[in-house]
């Protein structure tokens, strides 16, 4: 069960974390959006900075909350969230360590438009909206990265409501699963840091038993194989083809909806 107890306008100080304005820059100096920012700005944006240790399942931020911070996740793993119309949690992405996020709620003013849980034990920084404007504005390279991303944005949601709009609950899975893959050294084809079942479940509209099962069809065919957190897609075409519902990719069982 979520735990609705956290929101973003009750950050803890210092002693509760650990953490230092200096120790805040050594952090931000590895996000990629404030790489080539003059040292004294990082500084300035430090000392503004609050940070907060989240348990996992946590909320950092509710939909419809006020946009007072950009935040920036420092350490851990987070997950956006949205509900339905029947009042059904639904995965929309993940966030990993060295990513911002909150950024169009401070440029347009409005409430937040979805919520976002903690995955695991996650450290995340709080930057007021004033200074995080001031950052933004200020700093040609971040407002650069900061429209770049919110047109990828644009174009994940896009990817999720397709994904979603799949009658066929393993065809979600297997198409969600695609979008995770990359090719690393060597040309091998991965999937690093797996989201868990449930996650995914969320993300897709389906039960965890179902995911476990389309994964499992998965491994039997050969397709992906399990490799500690992460999945070697031996078979790329294979799972493009078992999307469409390629009737030489996928067994009879696994159609199921």
């Amino acid at each position: 069960m979520r735990n609705n107890n956290t929101h973003e306008t009750q950050p803890l100080r210092e002693s509760a974390t650990g953490t230092t304005p200096q120790t805040i820059v050594i952090r931000l100096q590895k996000i990629p959006l404030l790489a080539g920012v003059p040292k004294d700005a990082l500084e300035k944006v430090a000392r503004a900075m609050q940070v907060r240790a989240v348990a996992k399942g946590s909320y950092v931020l509710h939909k419809g909350s006020a946009a007072d911070h950009l935040l920036f996740l420092l350490s851990g793993r987070l997950q956006v969230v949205d509900l339905t119309e029947e009042g059904q949690e639904v995965g929309l992405t993940f966030l990993s360590a060295g990513e911002y996020f909150g950024e169009l709620s401070v440029l347009d003013d409005m409430p937040r438009s979805a919520s976002v849980v903690a995955c695991e034990g996650s450290l995340v920084g709080f930057l007021p909206k004033a200074q995080a404007l001031e950052l933004i504005y200020h700093q040609p390279i971040v407002a650069e990265r900061v429209l770049k991303r919110l047109a990828e944005k644009v174009r994940t949601a896009s990817t999720y409501r397709t994904i979603l709009s799949i009658p066929n609950a393993y065809q979600r899975v297997f198409a969600l699963l695609n979008q995770f893959t990359r090719t690393a050294p060597g040309g091998l084809v991965v999937i690093e840091k797996m989201p868990t079942q449930q996650e995914i479940a969320i993300t897709v509209n389906t039960s965890r038993e179902t995911v476990s099962r389309a994964i499992q069809t998965l491994v039997q065919r050969g397709v992906v194989e399990k490799d500690l957190r992460r999945l070697i897609v031996r078979m790329p075409d294979a799972l493009r083809n078992a999307i469409k519902r390629d009737p030489s990719s996928l067994p009879d069982q696994a159609m199921e909806r």
